[in-house]
């Protein structure tokens, strides 16, 4: 029981080549029926994966910009309602250039709730920001950092996107255009 050993030379890749090419166009069509068929069993299987991931809370680190504020203190306050939690510090040069159109998307989806939360160490760089800046959005400073560790954040800005039944959606990396009508579409969609 012998084993042949071929050769490999490029005029015979290229003859393989060739005959693959030739296939007839049946067969083209079944092998792009199998891929096609392949791409949407990944895809179904992708969907499924991003169903099953509850949002954490926030972590303990959190401080309250305004501890008398009626804001609720956890995400599961927020059943009912889609969220955006987005992770943030004033020192970011892509969190200050998406947060414009975030700032908008507030204002033109208020039944979106937008909760921020900031990295920033020191109390009063965060507050000037927010005064600097007009934020009117919800607002929490994580020191810490605890909640961006329960989401495996860290870049900045990251943003959630959690459904009505606190089931994380979708994960934005880095700054986004809020007013993209792609965007508006898909959190309409929710």
């Amino acid at each position: 029981m012998g084993v042949e050993m071929q050769n490999f030379s490029y005029d015979n890749a290229a003859s393989r080549l060739r005959i693959m090419l030739r296939l007839s166009a049946r067969t083209k069509h079944q092998f792009a029926l199998i891929l096609l068929l392949f791409c949407f069993a990944l895809s179904a299987v992708a969907q499924v994966d991003l169903n099953v991931h509850p949002a954490p809370d926030f972590g303990e680190g959190v401080v309250w910009l305004d501890e008398g504020a009626p804001a609720p203190h956890h995400i599961a306050d927020y059943r009912g309602k889609v969220v955006l939690l987005n992770f943030w510090w004033s020192e970011c040069a892509p969190c200050l250039e998406e947060l414009p159109s975030l700032l908008e998307l507030h204002h033109e989806m208020p039944s979106l709730a937008i909760l921020a939360v900031s990295i920033d160490d020191d109390q009063a760089t965060y507050s000037r920001f927010l005064v600097r800046h007009h934020v009117d959005l919800i607002t929490v400073r994580d020191p810490s950092e605890s909640t961006a560790q329960l989401y495996h954040t860290d870049m900045w800005p990251e943003t959630y996107l959690i459904d009505r039944n606190g089931i994380i959606r979708r994960k934005f990396v880095g700054p986004q255009d809020w007013t993209s009508p792609e965007i508006r579409n898909y959190l309409s969609s929710l």
